[in-house]
Order: structure tokens, then C-alpha cells, then sequence
């Protein structure tokens, strides 16, 4: 059983943002990372658990093939994506919305 998805607003911006530069880089790139990027909230929807524990209740999924990880909190009925996440960016942001 899959839990259902809620994005933070600012989660679901980077998300935007992200998939629009990929495709401004290459025709087809974009919808790969989105692929990638729904794979793996697909995956923490499926088994919260699985993922390791980043910091208090916030758990990570690292995504294949792109520098991003997604940073998400398994609540009772749903799962919170708190961030779409650059590896390169200052965690302090994704930090501030815990």
C-alpha cells in the first residue's frame, strides 16, 4: 500500500524549476528527471522506512543519475516532501522548513 503524496510549496517549485532547466539543456531531459525524481517518491510512498534518517524525522531519498535528493517526512497517513534538492546547494535551506 502507497501513502499519499503532499509537496511543500517550495518543494514542488524546485521540482518545477529542476525539470524545466533539464529540458532547457536537452530536449527529453526533463521529463527523464521527472521520471526519476516520481520514481523515487514512488519508492518512499511505498516504504517510508527503508530510507535512512537525515536528521530528527526527516528521511532522504537519493536520486539515480541526477544530482538530487529528495528529503521528505513519513507521517501516519502520508508522506510530506519537504525538498527537491541539489547536492550542491547549502542544506540550511531544506534545513529551515523541518
Amino acid at each position: 500500500m502507497s501513502l499519499p503524496i503532499t509537496f511543500y510549496r517550495t518543494a514542488s517549485a524546485e521540482f518545477i524549476e529542476a525539470s524545466a532547466w533539464y529540458e532547457g539543456k536537452r530536449l527529453g531531459l526533463g521529463l527523464e528527471f521527472i521520471a526519476e525524481i516520481d520514481r523515487c517518491i514512488s519508492l518512499a510512498s511505498k516504504n517510508p522506512f527503508q530510507f535512512s534518517v537525515v536528521r530528527e524525522d526527516i528521511r532522504r531519498v537519493v536520486a539515480n543519475r541526477f544530482p538530487y535528493s529528495i528529503y521528505f517526512r513519513a507521517e501516519k497517513h502520508r508522506i510530506v516532501v519537504l525538498a527537491v534538492f541539489h547536492g550542491s546547494r547549502d542544506p540550511a535551506i531544506w534545513l529551515s522548513r523541518a
